[in-house]
């Protein structure tokens, strides 16, 4: 479902990226091809630095289909960019890319709290993450992120996904012998 960036799938994620109903809410840009090759070069730097923790989600016969991003990694914390091209919408593969890398996130990297941020003009992301039961709009209670996000104007809602409510959430929702076995391994 998720893999490691590499250069290989930019020609086919470049073209999922550049679809008007894609593009303008994606938060890595590019105008060309040759942009798309560069800042993904950049986000592989980056990752390697600690910056940034990014996948390519894949469907079910390995083809890319859209990117997951973590960006903006500091002190236990980043910033959620997801995209999915058009022709992949509305078939479950966000939910699954997303627990995919919570999954990763939480259990494997040393991560706390995962902030989204979404345009409040964007109803189709924000009523995805509002079916996420262990997400919460995190407008009032980080309102220091919540301003510094809109700074002044009210462009995004803030929402926020701490390890300890998913850790919850995946512990009542998993067979008994996962849930155990979790509970061993702490």
């Amino acid at each position: 479902m998720l893999k490691k960036r590499d250069l290989t799938e930019s020609h086919v994620l470049y073209n999922l990226m550049v679809h008007p109903e894609v593009f303008p809410f994606v938060r890595q840009k590019a105008a060309s091809f040759e942009e798309f090759m560069f800042l993904t070069k950049q986000t592989l730097e980056e990752e390697e630095q600690g910056k940034i923790i990014s996948r390519t989600i894949l469907d079910e016969w390995q083809n890319p289909i859209g990117t997951i991003n973590l960006f903006d990694v500091q002190d236990g914390y980043g910033f959620l960019g997801t995209w999915i091209g058009q022709p992949y919408f509305g078939k479950g593969y966000n939910n699954l890319a997303k627990e995919a890398f919570f999954s990763e996130l939480f259990y494997e990297k040393e991560i706390h709290t995962i902030f989204m941020r979404i345009r409040k003009q964007n109803i189709r992301s924000q009523k995805a993450a509002e079916k996420i039961p262990y997400v919460t709009l995190a407008n009032e209670t980080r309102k220091d992120v919540y301003d510094q996000l809109n700074q002044g104007q009210e462009i995004y809602n803030l929402y926020q996904i701490e390890k300890d409510n998913y850790l919850m959430h995946q512990l009542r929702t998993q067979p008994l012998e996962v849930a155990e076995e979790h509970l061993k391994e702490a």
